[in-house]
C-alpha cells in the first residue's frame, strides 16, 4: 500500500515537473543558448542552434533533480501507519488549548439542536451552545464569532422563556382557568363594527380568534360571547376545517387572531402545549353541548306547558 502511494506521489511530481520545465523553456527567447553550448562555441549560435532535443534534455534534467530530492525525503522519513498516527496525534495535542475546548463543546451542543425534536430542550441547547462560542470568541479574538453568538444568545433565552409561558398558561388553562391570555404574543389584532359577520356557519376556517373587546352573538344558539372568550377553536380540530356557527358583531369590537398554520406549529413544537390545548378544546366542547342540552330541556318545558 505504502509503496503504492509513493508510486503516485513521484508520477505527480513528474508531470508537474514537466509542465513546469516547457514553461520555462518556452519563456526563454529561442536564440537564447543554454550554458554548455555558450562554453565549447567559437561562433555566435543561431536560432537553430536550439532544438526540440535541448529543451526536452533541460525538462528531463529538471525532473529528475525533483525526483532525487522527493526520493531523498521518502528514504530520511518512515511514512508508516504509526508514524502517521504520531503525526496526527502531535498536531492534535499541539491544537489544544482552552479556546479550542470551548469551541468544540459549543459545537457538540449545536449538533444536538439538530438532533432535538421539541423546542424546549432545543433552545437549551442552542443557549447552552451560545454561551461556549461567546468564550471562545473571546480567548480567540473572533469579533465576528463574538458579534453572532452574543446576538443569538438573548434571542434564544427570550424564546425559550416564551415557551415555557406558554406551557405553564396552557396548564393553567386546562386546570381551570379557561382565558386565552397566553396565546397573546403570537396574535395579531383586528377590529370588527357592528352587525360585521366575523364568520358564517359552514364556511372554511383557518384561524382562531380571542375577544378582546366588544360582544359576538352566535345565531344558531343565541348566546352572546363577550371579552376574553374563545372562537373557532373547534374548527381547528374539525377533520374539513368548517365553522360549526354563524357570529355576528354586536357592538364595536376588537379581536386578537391567530392562524390554524401557526398554531398547528405551536402545537407540533411542544408536546406540553398540544396535550393541554386538546383539553382546553375540549373543555369548551362540553361547555357547548351542556348549553344546548339545557336549551333542549326549556324548550321541552315550553312545550309541556303549552300542551296543558
Amino acid at each position: 500500500m505504502h509503496r503504492y502511494r509513493n508510486v503516485g506521489i513521484v508520477v505527480v511530481l513528474v508531470v508537474v515537473s514537466a509542465f513546469a520545465g516547457y514553461e520555462v523553456g518556452a519563456s526563454r527567447a529561442a536564440w537564447d543558448p543554454a550554458p554548455s553550448q555558450i562554453a565549447g562555441a567559437k561562433a555566435e549560435p543561431t536560432a537553430s542552434d536550439v532544438t526540440f532535443s535541448v529543451t526536452f534534455g533541460r525538462i528531463v534534467h529538471e525532473a529528475a533533480e525533483k525526483i532525487d530530492d522527493l526520493a531523498t525525503r521518502l528514504g530520511a522519513h518512515s511514512w508508516s501507519m504509526e508514524s502517521v498516527l504520531a503525526r496526527l496525534e502531535k498536531f492534535a495535542l499541539a491544537a489544544i488549548n482552552i479556546a479550542n475546548v470551548l469551541a468544540l463543546v459549543g459545537a457538540v451542543f449545536f449538533v444536538a439542536t439538530l438532533l432535538m425534536r421539541t423546542i424546549v430542550p432545543l433552545r437549551i441547547a442552542a443557549i447552552i451552545s451560545d454561551v461556549f462560542f461567546v468564550g471562545y470568541a473571546v480567548l480567540a479574538n473572533s469579533v465576528t464569532t463574538f458579534i453572532l453568538y452574543i446576538l443569538l444568545l438573548p434571542i434564544n433565552v427570550i424564546r425559550l422563556y416564551q415557551m415555557i409561558k406558554l406551557v405553564r398558561k396552557a396548564r393553567e388553562s386546562a386546570e381551570g382557568n379557561l382565558t386565552m391570555d397566553w396565546l397573546k404574543p403570537f396574535m395579531t389584532r383586528r377590529k370588527y363594527r357592528k352587525d360585521d359577520v366575523l364568520c358564517r356557519k359552514g364556511d372554511a376556517a383557518n384561524e382562531m380568534l380571542y375577544i378582546v373587546t366588544g360582544k359576538f352573538h352566535v345565531t344558531e344558539i343565541g348566546v352572546e360571547l363577550g371579552a376574553g372568550r374563545m372562537v373557532g377553536e373547534l374548527g381547528f380540530l374539525s377533520p374539513n376545517n368548517r365553522r360549526t356557527q354563524t357570529v355576528v358583531c354586536v357592538e364595536d369590537s376588537e379581536v386578537l387572531t391567530i392562524i390554524y398554520d401557526k398554531l398547528l406549529e405551536l402545537y407540533f413544537q411542544n408536546p406540553h402545549f398540544g396535550y393541554y390545548f386538546l383539553r382546553l378544546s375540549s373543555e369548551r366542547l362540553l361547555e357547548n353541548i351542556a348549553r344546548l342540552e339545557a336549551i333542549i330541556e326549556r324548550d321541552k318545558g315550553k312545550l309541556a306547558v303549552g300542551a296543558k
